[in-house]
Protein backbone atom coordinates (compact mmCIF):
# COMPACT_ATOMS: atom_id res chain seq x y z
CA UNK A 1 0.00 0.00 0.00
CA UNK A 2 1.29 3.50 -0.74
CA UNK A 3 1.94 5.78 2.07
CA UNK A 4 0.62 8.73 -0.16
CA UNK A 5 -1.25 9.63 -3.59
CA UNK A 6 -0.44 13.05 -5.51
CA UNK A 7 -2.59 14.59 -7.98
CA UNK A 8 -2.93 16.92 -10.81
CA UNK A 9 -5.56 19.14 -10.96
CA UNK A 10 -6.74 20.46 -14.52
CA UNK A 11 -8.38 17.17 -16.37
CA UNK A 12 -7.30 15.07 -13.27
CA UNK A 13 -9.29 16.26 -10.43
CA UNK A 14 -11.44 18.38 -12.09
CA UNK A 15 -12.48 19.74 -15.73
CA UNK A 16 -12.65 22.96 -17.41
CA UNK A 17 -14.79 23.64 -20.07
CA UNK A 18 -14.04 26.83 -22.46
CA UNK A 19 -17.49 28.47 -22.86
CA UNK A 20 -17.65 32.15 -25.08
CA UNK A 21 -20.40 33.44 -23.19
CA UNK A 22 -18.58 33.10 -19.57
CA UNK A 23 -15.76 34.97 -21.18
CA UNK A 24 -17.98 37.80 -21.21
CA UNK A 25 -19.87 37.72 -18.36
CA UNK A 26 -16.71 36.90 -16.61
CA UNK A 27 -14.99 40.32 -17.77
CA UNK A 28 -19.04 42.00 -17.34
CA UNK A 29 -18.19 40.64 -13.29
CA UNK A 30 -14.49 41.84 -13.34
CA UNK A 31 -15.16 45.67 -14.96
CA UNK A 32 -18.20 45.59 -12.65
CA UNK A 33 -15.56 44.95 -9.77
CA UNK A 34 -14.15 48.25 -10.63
CA UNK A 35 -17.57 49.88 -11.35
CA UNK A 36 -16.44 50.09 -15.23
CA UNK A 37 -19.04 47.40 -16.28
CA UNK A 38 -19.66 50.23 -19.53
CA UNK A 39 -16.41 49.20 -20.62
CA UNK A 40 -17.05 45.15 -20.95
CA UNK A 41 -17.93 44.74 -24.17
CA UNK A 42 -15.12 46.88 -25.67
CA UNK A 43 -12.96 45.28 -23.61
CA UNK A 44 -14.08 41.30 -24.40
CA UNK A 45 -13.84 42.72 -27.93
CA UNK A 46 -10.03 43.68 -27.39
CA UNK A 47 -9.43 40.74 -25.22
CA UNK A 48 -10.46 38.02 -28.08
CA UNK A 49 -8.10 39.91 -30.71
CA UNK A 50 -5.03 40.70 -28.87
CA UNK A 51 -4.47 38.45 -25.51
CA UNK A 52 -6.25 35.34 -26.39
CA UNK A 53 -4.50 34.34 -29.32
CA UNK A 54 -1.48 34.70 -27.35
CA UNK A 55 -2.72 33.01 -24.09
CA UNK A 56 -3.66 29.87 -26.17
CA UNK A 57 -0.38 29.53 -28.16
CA UNK A 58 1.64 26.38 -27.62
CA UNK A 59 4.25 27.14 -24.39
CA UNK A 60 2.65 30.87 -23.73
CA UNK A 61 3.51 30.38 -19.95
CA UNK A 62 7.07 30.12 -20.85
CA UNK A 63 6.87 34.01 -22.34
CA UNK A 64 3.58 35.33 -21.83
CA UNK A 65 3.65 37.68 -18.51
CA UNK A 66 -0.60 37.59 -18.10
CA UNK A 67 -0.79 39.88 -15.77
CA UNK A 68 1.06 42.59 -17.86
CA UNK A 69 -1.19 41.73 -20.65
CA UNK A 70 -4.47 42.41 -18.62
CA UNK A 71 -2.81 45.44 -17.68
CA UNK A 72 -2.09 46.50 -20.87
CA UNK A 73 -6.32 46.19 -21.44
CA UNK A 74 -7.36 47.53 -18.10
CA UNK A 75 -5.26 50.65 -18.21
CA UNK A 76 -3.61 52.01 -14.94
CA UNK A 77 -4.79 49.90 -11.84
CA UNK A 78 -3.72 48.73 -8.36
CA UNK A 79 -2.59 45.63 -7.26
CA UNK A 80 -5.86 45.40 -5.33
CA UNK A 81 -7.71 46.30 -8.06
CA UNK A 82 -6.60 43.93 -10.23
CA UNK A 83 -6.84 40.85 -7.94
CA UNK A 84 -10.67 42.31 -7.76
CA UNK A 85 -11.06 42.21 -11.58
CA UNK A 86 -9.46 38.65 -11.45
CA UNK A 87 -11.64 36.92 -8.24
CA UNK A 88 -14.70 38.55 -9.62
CA UNK A 89 -13.72 37.27 -13.35
CA UNK A 90 -12.73 33.85 -11.89
CA UNK A 91 -16.13 33.30 -9.90
CA UNK A 92 -17.54 33.43 -12.80
CA UNK A 93 -16.14 30.61 -14.53
CA UNK A 94 -17.40 28.11 -11.84
CA UNK A 95 -19.70 27.34 -14.29
CA UNK A 96 -17.59 25.93 -16.67
CA UNK A 97 -15.86 23.75 -13.89
CA UNK A 98 -16.71 20.34 -13.08
CA UNK A 99 -15.42 17.92 -10.18
CA UNK A 100 -14.08 14.43 -11.73
CA UNK A 101 -16.98 11.97 -11.00
CA UNK A 102 -16.73 9.55 -7.57
CA UNK A 103 -13.56 11.63 -6.49
CA UNK A 104 -15.33 11.71 -3.03
CA UNK A 105 -16.05 8.40 -2.57
CA UNK A 106 -12.45 7.92 -4.16
CA UNK A 107 -10.60 10.16 -1.51
CA UNK A 108 -12.85 8.81 1.65
CA UNK A 109 -11.69 4.98 0.53
CA UNK A 110 -8.12 6.47 0.27
CA UNK A 111 -8.59 8.43 3.70
CA UNK A 112 -10.39 5.09 5.24
CA UNK A 113 -6.82 3.07 4.21
CA UNK A 114 -4.57 5.37 5.47
CA UNK A 115 -3.04 7.22 2.50
CA UNK A 116 -2.10 10.53 2.54
CA UNK A 117 -3.06 13.27 -0.25
CA UNK A 118 -1.22 16.11 -2.19
CA UNK A 119 -1.86 18.17 -5.47
CA UNK A 120 1.14 18.72 -7.53
CA UNK A 121 -0.41 21.56 -10.44
CA UNK A 122 1.02 23.84 -12.74
CA UNK A 123 -0.81 27.01 -12.50
CA UNK A 124 -0.92 29.83 -14.87
CA UNK A 125 -2.15 31.84 -16.41
CA UNK A 126 -4.12 32.78 -13.18
CA UNK A 127 -2.98 33.35 -9.94
CA UNK A 128 -2.19 30.04 -7.91
CA UNK A 129 -4.39 31.60 -5.16
CA UNK A 130 -7.41 31.15 -7.55
CA UNK A 131 -6.48 27.35 -7.62
CA UNK A 132 -6.53 27.48 -4.03
CA UNK A 133 -9.98 28.40 -3.94
CA UNK A 134 -11.19 26.03 -6.82
CA UNK A 135 -9.90 23.46 -4.39
CA UNK A 136 -11.35 24.81 -1.09
CA UNK A 137 -14.52 24.74 -3.06
CA UNK A 138 -14.43 21.02 -2.94
CA UNK A 139 -16.06 21.39 0.96
CA UNK A 140 -14.93 18.65 3.14
CA UNK A 141 -12.73 16.52 1.08
CA UNK A 142 -10.01 19.76 0.41
CA UNK A 143 -9.04 19.06 3.99
CA UNK A 144 -7.24 15.61 3.60
CA UNK A 145 -4.93 17.53 0.69
CA UNK A 146 -2.14 17.60 3.15
CA UNK A 147 0.93 18.87 1.12
CA UNK A 148 -0.80 21.28 -2.36
CA UNK A 149 2.47 22.30 -4.07
CA UNK A 150 1.52 25.14 -6.85
CA UNK A 151 3.76 26.06 -9.73
CA UNK A 152 2.32 29.73 -9.02
CA UNK A 153 4.08 29.27 -5.73
CA UNK A 154 7.05 27.52 -5.69
CA UNK A 155 8.53 29.26 -8.89
CA UNK A 156 9.09 25.71 -11.14
CA UNK A 157 6.53 23.87 -13.32
CA UNK A 158 5.83 19.96 -14.05
CA UNK A 159 7.88 18.00 -15.27
CA UNK A 160 10.47 19.71 -13.42
CA UNK A 161 11.88 17.20 -10.41
CA UNK A 162 12.18 19.64 -7.66
CA UNK A 163 8.21 20.68 -8.13
CA UNK A 164 7.64 16.45 -7.49
CA UNK A 165 10.37 16.69 -4.64
CA UNK A 166 8.63 19.39 -2.39
CA UNK A 167 5.88 17.65 -2.62
CA UNK A 168 7.41 14.64 -1.22
CA UNK A 169 9.16 16.55 1.58
CA UNK A 170 5.52 17.81 2.72
CA UNK A 171 4.68 14.58 3.22
CA UNK A 172 7.78 12.67 4.77
CA UNK A 173 7.61 10.45 2.29
CA UNK A 174 10.18 8.16 0.12
CA UNK A 175 9.38 8.59 -4.08
CA UNK A 176 8.95 4.68 -4.28
CA UNK A 177 6.09 4.93 -1.62
CA UNK A 178 3.93 7.73 -3.06
CA UNK A 179 1.76 6.88 -6.46
CA UNK A 180 1.28 10.29 -8.66
CA UNK A 181 -2.22 10.76 -10.84
CA UNK A 182 -2.31 13.02 -13.91
CA UNK A 183 -3.11 13.31 -17.28
CA UNK A 184 -0.63 14.38 -18.92
CA UNK A 185 2.58 12.32 -20.38
CA UNK A 186 5.20 14.45 -20.40
CA UNK A 187 4.47 17.29 -17.21
CA UNK A 188 2.55 14.14 -15.34
CA UNK A 189 3.52 10.89 -15.92
CA UNK A 190 7.28 11.55 -17.10
CA UNK A 191 7.82 14.03 -14.43
CA UNK A 192 6.75 11.96 -11.41
CA UNK A 193 8.16 8.76 -12.42
CA UNK A 194 11.48 10.52 -13.53
CA UNK A 195 11.82 10.96 -9.32
CA UNK A 196 10.92 7.14 -9.19
CA UNK A 197 6.99 7.64 -8.30
CA UNK A 198 4.68 5.15 -9.26
CA UNK A 199 2.58 6.88 -12.05
CA UNK A 200 -1.41 6.39 -13.34
CA UNK A 201 -2.49 8.29 -16.14
CA UNK A 202 -5.94 9.88 -16.04
CA UNK A 203 -8.11 9.75 -18.60
CA UNK A 204 -11.34 9.80 -17.50
CA UNK A 205 -11.08 13.75 -18.75
CA UNK A 206 -9.37 13.49 -21.40
CA UNK A 207 -7.16 10.87 -22.98
CA UNK A 208 -2.89 12.50 -23.77
CA UNK A 209 -1.75 11.15 -27.08
CA UNK A 210 1.29 12.92 -27.14
CA UNK A 211 4.14 11.17 -29.07
CA UNK A 212 6.79 10.37 -26.90
CA UNK A 213 8.32 7.41 -25.12
CA UNK A 214 6.71 7.71 -21.98
CA UNK A 215 4.62 4.80 -20.56
CA UNK A 216 2.57 4.92 -17.05
CA UNK A 217 2.98 2.10 -14.43
CA UNK A 218 -1.21 2.53 -14.20
CA UNK A 219 -4.15 3.64 -16.78
CA UNK A 220 -7.17 5.10 -14.81
CA UNK A 221 -10.16 5.51 -17.24
CA UNK A 222 -12.46 6.41 -13.78
CA UNK A 223 -11.46 7.37 -10.24
CA UNK A 224 -12.58 4.03 -9.44
CA UNK A 225 -9.51 2.44 -11.32
CA UNK A 226 -7.37 4.50 -9.46
CA UNK A 227 -8.49 2.88 -6.15
CA UNK A 228 -7.76 -0.56 -7.90
CA UNK A 229 -4.27 0.56 -8.32
CA UNK A 230 -3.71 1.29 -4.95
CA UNK A 231 -5.19 -1.49 -3.88
CA UNK A 232 -3.13 -4.05 -6.36
CA UNK A 233 0.05 -2.51 -3.84
CA UNK A 234 -0.89 -4.80 -0.82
Amino acid sequence: MPAAVLFDWTNTLSQFTWDDALLAAGHRAGLGALGRAGEADDYTERYRADVLPAVTAPGAWSHLAYEVELRRLLGPISDAELDAFLDAEHDVWAAARTVAPGLELLIARLVGLGVRLGIVANTWPDPARLLRREIAALGDIAKHFEAIVLSGEVGVRKPDSAIFALALEQLGCEPFDVYFVGDRLVDDIGGAGAVGIVTVQATWFHTDHADVAIEPDFVAASTADVLDAVLSDR
